[in-house]
């Protein structure tokens, strides 16, 4: 009589007529296949999506001639276009009073002027300012009444999703403000490096800020 080896097999298989299924075992069946299923496309989904990780680093940058980019955008309510220009100045000696190049102005019904200009500064103390200095005559009336809608540096990052302040003055409303006043946006501005997935590294610029304004009437009382 030949051996058989499969007398020592110790996973037998149970013929198919003496088995028999129950509501019990079927609901058992349901509930780990869906679970498995679960688990399967959560981890599936965590894979494939995205994630923004956020780092603190101190910036050694100690190139005094790095530029900048900025973008401004204002409207002056009661400030005719001709009066208006842009002045830029910095601790390393830039003095420019009317810069107007990368800037445009457009007129606005009762006498208005919508101001949008892009220009390097220095990464250096100074300051930036819309002002009537460079104007051939000034107004009557100085009113620097504004409403701002962009004041941002560095890269323009437009994913909304990603946390920070690099617009902080959106939506900045002076309308209401004395006629007569000088507004004063002191600023703290840090650089960020965001890099994207599949895309190379931008550097932009977030900031805060301090408001202060200078009435006429305390200036002359000063004198």
């Amino acid at each position: 009589m030949a051996f058989d080896v499969r007398r020592f097999d110790i996973y037998r298989k149970v013929p198919k007529d003496l088995t028999q299924p129950t509501l019990t075992g079927a609901v058992i069946s349901i509930c780990c296949c869906s679970f498995i299923a679960f688990l399967f496309l959560s981890e599936f989904f965590s894979f494939i999506s995205s994630e923004i990780v956020s780092e603190l680093f101190v910036d050694g940058s100690t190139d005094s001639e790095e530029r900048i980019p900025v973008r401004l955008n204002i409207t002056l309510l009661q400030l005719e276009c001709q009066y208006v220009g842009l002045d830029i100045q910095d601790d390393l000696g830039r003095h420019e009073v009317g810069f107007i190049e990368n800037t445009d102005k457009h007129e606005l019904p009762g006498g208005g002027c919508r101001f949008e200009g892009r220009f390097f500064i220095n990464k250096v103390p100074g300051n930036f300012h819309v002002s009537t200095h460079s104007a051939s005559r000034q107004p009557d009336t100085i009113d620097m009444k504004h409403l701002i809608h962009e004041v941002s540096f560095g890269d323009e990052i437009k994913n909304q999703n990603i946390p920070g302040s690099f617009n902080t003055l959106q939506g900045k409303d002076k309308s209401t403000s004395g006629e007569s006043d000088t507004h004063e946006y002191v600023m703290k501005v840090v650089p960020t490096i965001y890099e994207p997935l599949g895309r190379g590294k931008m550097i932009s610029y977030q900031y805060t800020y301090a408001y202060r304004v200078r009435r006429h009437t305390d200036i002359l009382k000063s004198f």
